[in-house]
């Protein structure tokens, strides 16, 4: 169903957003929670979730955040993100960039602010 590239698969899942909701959700779930697509598409299939599943959109964030291999102002996004869906949620995403050494100092910093 998907095509090899990470903009395929982003396109392929916006295309179901209209025909199927549920599927749409796991399609962008599965794309932002890859460790093998880039920052900016994950990033962008996180931001497409709150308005069709939140709670796929909290887990999807969550993984983002988490992930030492994503840019550090694509992490610092994705818990921005989360911050408005689940604060709760958005404190692990936070404690997970501010307490990672590899990241930035402002960027920490920022995290570290939304606590």
């Amino acid at each position: 169903m998907y095509d090899d590239s990470d903009e395929d698969r982003l396109t392929s899942a916006e295309q179901l957003t209209a025909r199927d909701r549920h599927a749409a959700a796991e399609a962008f779930r599965s794309i932002a929670c890859d460790e093998g697509v880039s920052d900016e598409v994950r990033l962008s299939a996180a931001e497409q979730l709150p308005a069709i599943d939140p709670r796929a959109a909290v887990q999807a964030c969550l993984a983002i955040a988490g992930d030492r291999a994503v840019g550090d102002e694509v992490r610092l996004a994705a818990v921005e993100l989360l911050a408005a869906l689940d604060p709760r949620a958005a404190a692990q995403g936070c404690l997970a960039i501010a307490s990672d050494d590899s990241v930035g100092d402002e960027v920490r910093l920022a995290a570290a602010g939304l606590l």
